[in-house]
């Protein structure tokens, strides 16, 4: 398969560095360049792309609120020369932070780890779950390994997304399943669940404390990425 991918960059040596190392990659079609992140905006409202290569400091609009008001966000890899955007980086979900000047090499390990996702991402159509229709029963079934198990909801307290696999963390221990976060969240009950970070669903019940974006339950802290912050405050009614 090939990445649909676009860069925005408000250097075009950038730019040009960019195009190059796309050339090179056979699995990367980079479709379209911006030198501005708002034309950038105007072109996703019609078009959908796979990854974006986002650069930080930018004129007018800056990759960071950029990121923050673009809906439907496809994956980022940050291309910077700044390193003290990494932290926030990585907490809006970007799949890396590429510091200028960049080696071909350094580039070609940031977009294959994305093609990897992107690829287990469609393995993880065919589901491990055994019903996936919403219902009134308070449990569902999951291949596990070898095995069958039954989950009740009320014994579920995250689940964390591994590659390819989730791991649902229960109060009678954790089951590793091979499925995707698309596939469960179509079963578990929204009242009692929250998608709270690309990789992390919680159970609202089981919350003890919120903290400067990060949820405690037991001897767990699970942050809140600003991509889902809304709704999660939302739903606690915040």
């Amino acid at each position: 398969m090939k990445i649909k991918a676009i860069a925005i960059d408000d250097e075009p040596l950038a730019i040009d560095i960019i195009e190059d190392y796309c050339e090179k990659t056979t699995f990367v079609n980079l479709q379209k360049t911006f030198c501005s992140a708002i034309e950038a905006l105007k072109y996703l409202q019609d078009n959908s792309v796979d990854l974006i290569f986002l650069d930080i400091q930018m004129p007018d609009l800056n990759g960071i609120d950029f990121l923050k008001i673009l809906n439907n966000k496809p994956f980022i890899i940050f291309t910077t020369a700044y390193d003290n955007y990494a932290l926030q980086g990585y907490e809006l979900n970007g799949i890396d932070y590429l510091l200028k000047p960049f080696a071909f090499e350094r580039f070609f390990q940031a977009v294959t780890k994305t093609l990897n996702i992107i690829e287990n991402q469609h393995k993880t159509e065919t589901p491990e779950v055994i019903n996936l229709t919403k219902t009134d029963k308070e449990y569902f079934f999951v291949k596990s390994e070898h095995k069958i198990v039954k989950i009740d909801f009320c014994s579920i307290i995250i689940i964390e997304g591994l590659k390819d696999y989730l791991k649902i963390v229960t109060t009678k221990g954790n089951i590793l399943t091979l499925m995707s976060f698309k596939n469960i969240e179509e079963i578990l009950p929204a009242k009692l669940f929250c998608r709270v970070h690309r990789s992390y669903i919680i159970s609202l019940n089981k919350i003890d404390t919120i903290e400067k974006n990060r949820i405690y339950i037991d001897d767990m802290i699970i942050p809140i990425s600003d991509s889902y912050k809304d709704i999660f405050y939302s739903r606690i009614d915040l």
